[in-house]
């Protein structure tokens, strides 16, 4: 796995990293969901000089211009429901790209430190051939990205995997390094050293989906 860190440079990224993690402006759920989605578009913008493109002609009022334009066709595919913001983020950017979503849970029987990841819901477009780009906002242990892809491999196997987080454990990398094929890209705001017995990144920022759309029962 290709794995581009972005907390490894200095850049206004690390700002919208910052503000996630404060529990006082956490507080803000819209500044939450909008620093989640503003990283989504700094890392798309990042994620587009990999793909691939083709040249075409512009008409304008004077003239023709020449220029590049992408010629992938992408399918974005968040995990439900903290990947929204993230998800809204990237469609900004990607705006012509197909879209999936899925419910994928962690279930913890008996309130117990081990769980099983639950997937029961899915709706996706045919990803055959496709760019692939997966939306998880929390890369805790990986299981969640693998549960996701395992259920997506009935719509088509694509042609490039991207994976699009913004906080994950150095645990969830590994993971996912072993889970996915070699050239798969994983494109992360920050990576944080551990989780605790639950399965939840440390220091992290708490639950996303908590913090974007309120607790849920």
């Amino acid at each position: 796995m290709i794995v581009h860190n972005f907390s490894k440079d200095n850049s206004l990224l690390n700002q919208f990293i910052v503000e996630l993690r404060d529990k006082n402006i956490q507080k803000d759920a819209m500044r939450f969901r909008r620093n989640i989605e503003r990283i989504g578009e700094v890392i798309s913008y990042e994620l587009s000089k990999t793909l691939s493109y083709n040249n075409i002609d512009t008409e304008t009022p004077l003239g023709i211009k020449n220029s590049s334009i992408i010629s992938d066709e992408l399918v974005l595919c968040s995990i439900l429901r903290a990947g929204i913001p993230l998800h809204h983020g990237i469609l900004n950017y990607f705006d012509t790209a197909e879209n999936g979503f899925i419910s994928a849970f962690r279930h913890h029987p008996n309130d117990q430190d081990s769980f099983e990841v639950i997937v029961n819901y899915l709706a996706a477009p045919s990803i055959e051939n496709k760019t692939l780009i997966l939306i998880d906002p929390m890369l805790a242990t990986g299981k969640t990205l693998e549960n996701t892809f395992e259920a997506l491999k009935a719509y088509g196997t694509p042609k490039q995997i991207h994976i699009v987080s913004v906080i994950g454990s150095e645990e969830g990398v590994q993971y996912a390094t072993k889970y996915f094929p070699k050239n798969t890209h994983l494109w992360i705001a920050a990576i944080d050293t551990k989780l605790n017995e639950r399965g939840y990144i440390i220091p992290g920022l708490g639950d996303a989906g908590d913090l974007s759309y309120g607790v849920k029962l």
